[in-house]
């Protein structure tokens, strides 16, 4: 060892030690890349040059509506939105050039959203209500109408105060057009009330009509003549017939068509003029013969 370190300085030494120690030492871990202690920003909205970008385009959409321009109109509409999203002038203007396209749908759309980005916004109702009503939803309408009325204050303007009068016609005869859809419709025979004669829809001819058809109520038996009406509903099978004329009246017709009845009916009066109690001594029917038909006892 001594033999081997013989001739070399102190200096040279040390720096064969130094060498070996590093190479038994174990390499220390790197340390982290020291973090920025900034955080980044985030945007706070269209910047002065993009507003006023967007105040242009919003002029040159303005310019079209009032050529009538309305394709144009929502192209400048469109891209003022691009600078300032979700402002509800420019969304309310585009849903008017919608309206004025028939393209209601899209209008209700970009109402919809100004009027929740801005409740105060009258206009934006109206053209809501506008777009609505176009697309018959006059409930809706109405609705839209009235928030703008409120918006606006002081009773609303003229033209919202129109549209929602307007939209309130629409629901009211809506309304009434379902009331007429659920009650079976009125004609000159069941005008007359419950007892009315005829046999309208869902009519039903009444009793007394029947009797007066039979030959006259109120005629005693005998000479042609016929029990009064509460001596025919006291028998159970008229009482029975009756009831199911009440519930379909098309049976009438089958009654009257029968050959019995008929022969009833010619006994009583018939086409000469001479009616019940003429003078005709023309006789009734036997009134058990007459129930004993299968044909009339099953009405």
């Amino acid at each position: 060892m001594m033999d081997a370190l013989a001739g070399q300085s102190l200096q040279s030494i040390y720096g064969v030690f130094e060498k070996m120690k590093q190479k038994n030492t174990p390499a220390k871990p790197a340390s982290p890349p020291i973090k920025p202690t900034t955080t980044p920003t985030t945007p706070s909205g269209p910047s002065d040059a993009e507003k006023a970008e967007a105040e242009s385009l919003k002029g040159k959409g303005n310019a079209a509506m009032a050529k009538k321009d309305y394709p144009s109109a929502v192209e400048y509409y469109t891209q003022a939105l691009r600078f300032v999203p979700n402002n509800p002038i420019y969304l309310s203007n585009r849903a008017a050039a919608y309206s004025s396209t028939a393209q209601y749908e899209k209008a209700i759309l970009d109402a919809q959203v100004a009027v929740d980005t801005d409740p105060s916004y009258a206009k934006a109702w109206s053209r809501l209500g506008h777009a609505r009503f176009a697309k018959g939803d006059a409930r809706g309408a109405m609705e839209a109408y009235k928030a703008g009325i409120e918006a606006e204050g002081n009773g609303g303007s003229q033209i919202t105060r129109n549209g929602y009068e307007t939209a309130k016609r629409k629901v009211e005869e809506e309304i009434a057009a379902e009331a007429d859809n659920i009650t079976p419709p009125s004609g000159p025979s069941t005008s007359r009330g419950a007892g009315g004669a005829g046999g309208g829809a869902g009519g039903m001819p009444d009793l007394s009509s029947l009797a007066g058809m039979l030959g006259g109520a109120g005629a005693p038996f005998g000479g042609g003549g016929m029990p009064d009406l509460s001596s025919i509903m006291s028998n159970p099978m008229f009482a029975q017939m009756a009831q199911n004329l009440m519930s379909n009246p098309a049976l009438m017709q089958n009654m009257m068509n029968n050959p019995a009845l008929r022969e009833m009916l010619d006994s009583v009066g018939g086409d000469d003029g001479e009616g019940p109690g003429a003078g005709g001594g023309r006789s009734m029917p036997d009134l058990s013969g007459l129930l004993a038909d299968p044909s009339i006892a099953e009405m």
